[in-house]
């Protein structure tokens, strides 16, 4: 024999896992301080310009 299942229910189960995921999602997302942010883009930055400096000839791709 089978389970009898409450559509209702199970409808319901499933959207609040979907909007758990989303949840956790956007914590993973936005959920950084100001402190935070400004530290990446500044490590960011960094890098970028340490790349940028590392190349033999310049990047533009008219110089040929």
């Amino acid at each position: 024999m089978s389970n009898v299942v409450n559509l209702r229910q199970a409808r319901k189960v499933k959207a609040r896992a979907d909007k758990s995921r989303t949840a956790d999602s956007n914590r993973a997302k936005f959920g950084r301080t100001k402190a935070e942010r400004i530290a990446q883009g500044t490590d960011q930055a960094r890098q970028d310009a340490l790349l940028d400096g590392a190349y033999r000839e310049s990047r533009r791709s008219d110089e040929a």
